[in-house]
């Protein structure tokens, strides 16, 4: 039975369910970033997926990079799957601007996190969700 891990589900904020992946808005303001998570048990890394579960991830971390291409024009979308905190299999899929507070470094531990005030929560889940069709 699938379970997100604890500290995810403490640092995000559900969006849609995609066919293999839970897809989460990490409450952050400082970048638009999402998580894919595969909806499989005990996975860790990126080669514990299944074959049919490996081209979907990949299909789908295409679709999170281009869906935040369309609504955020950013300058660089960052792909990675790091794990080295929780360990459960997550994506991450950063849109990146050469403007922001970690450019050109990685985003960890370079500002604080910016929680979203509600508000701005609710406008950025639905351009999200209209950059993904699910409006």
């Amino acid at each position: 039975m699938f379970e997100l891990h604890p500290q995810l589900a403490a640092d995000t904020v559900p969006i849609v369910t995609w066919p293999l992946s839970e897809v989460l808005l990490i409450n952050d303001a400082n970048y638009p970033w999402l998580l894919l998570v595969p909806a499989r048990d005990n996975l860790r890394d990126f080669d514990d997926l299944a074959p049919d579960d490996l081209r979907r991830a990949s299909e789908e971390t295409v679709r999170a990079s281009k869906a935040l291409k369309t609504a955020f024009a950013p300058d660089k979308i960052n792909v990675g799957a790091l794990g080295n905190m929780v360990p459960q299999l997550h994506i991450h899929v950063i849109a990146r601007f050469i403007d922001d507070a970690a450019w050109p470094q990685p985003i960890w531990g370079v500002v604080p996190a910016q929680p979203y005030k509600a508000d701005a929560l609710e406008a950025r889940l639905a351009v999200l969700r209209d950059a993904f069709g699910e409006s």
